[in-house]
């Protein structure tokens, strides 16, 4: 049977589900860390970084064992993150395409490539301090 915790009502996860949920926050952090230490963009890094595609798909597979647990909250914040940093890069490229033609379109285009990298890495540490604390995200 398990344990549930008195003040959410939800069950309490395995200390290996917890683990893992840090792994993939990392190898997330990892993605974008990657982005704001190369040439590529933090929300380009994180989206086509194998580290962040590989938490995802641990995600997607590992999402049923955290059923009816606070992680199943940072487990789909997580997978949200990715798709709607995905949404959001692609509407940045259409935008962005158009206004490379034009010098003052350029630091317009930067500038929104550098907003979309903040909201990514406000997504990880977000989510994280959380996990930290052990509790749940906003669904």
């Amino acid at each position: 049977m398990a344990d549930y915790d008195a003040k959410t009502q939800l069950a309490l996860p395995g200390n290996h589900l917890v683990t893992l949920t840090h792994v993939v926050y990392a190898l997330h952090a990892f993605s974008a860390i990657t982005g704001f230490t190369t040439a590529a963009f933090i929300v380009t890094a994180f989206l086509t970084g194998w580290p962040s595609i590989i938490a995802v798909i641990i995600n997607y597979v590992k999402r049923g064992d955290v059923r009816g647990t606070f992680l199943d909250s940072h487990f789909s914040w997580q997978i949200r993150t990715f798709w709607w940093a995905l949404l959001w890069f692609v509407l940045w490229a259409l935008v962005s395409i158009p206004l490379w033609i034009s010098l003052i379109g350029i630091p317009v285009s930067w500038g929104l490539a550098i907003v979309l990298g903040v909201w990514v890495v406000y997504r990880i540490v977000r989510g994280w301090l959380a996990l930290l604390s052990q509790k749940p995200l906003p669904m």
